[in-house]
């Protein structure tokens, strides 16, 4: 008698199951899914409720910012964890040229450290705030 073949098995276990974990990752990270929006709160009280709280959050928030320069708004972006070229710009909406310069100033002001790793796919760049710079940013 010849005995049945269930190597297909092991093909499940050890590749269906980690792919399956991966590629949702992939795809989150190209920005392909999940792009679903936020229903509105269909009770009425929930939602005056949400648009009061805005408003009185947005408040303090208008009567307490400064005007920001673009060293600032860069610096934000690095003290709330932004660590790549990419995602500062990202967050802040500048230019490449704008952000090459202001990234230029802050590292000449000593506000700004730039640490060269060694990652998986080559070289990366990561950029860092220093003390003075958390200090700058929240002072």
């Amino acid at each position: 008698m010849a005995d049945p073949n269930f190597s297909w098995i092991y093909i499940i276990i050890f590749l269906a199951i980690p792919l399956a974990r991966i590629i949702p990752r992939i795809l989150a990270k190209k920005g392909i899914g999940k792009n679903f929006s936020q229903p509105k709160p269909q009770n009425e009280f929930q939602s005056g409720f949400a648009e009061n709280s805005m408003n009185v959050q947005e408040k303090s928030k208008m009567e307490s910012s400064k005007p920001q320069s673009k060293n600032d708004l860069v610096l934000g972006a690095l003290n709330k964890g932004s660590k790549s070229f990419e995602s500062i710009q990202k967050n802040t909406g500048l230019n490449t040229q704008e952000l090459d310069s202001v990234l230029e100033d802050l590292e000449k002001n000593g506000l700004l450290k730039v640490v060269h790793k060694q990652g998986l796919f080559g070289p990366k760049t990561e950029l860092h705030p220093t003390d003075k710079g958390f200090k700058e940013y929240y002072s």
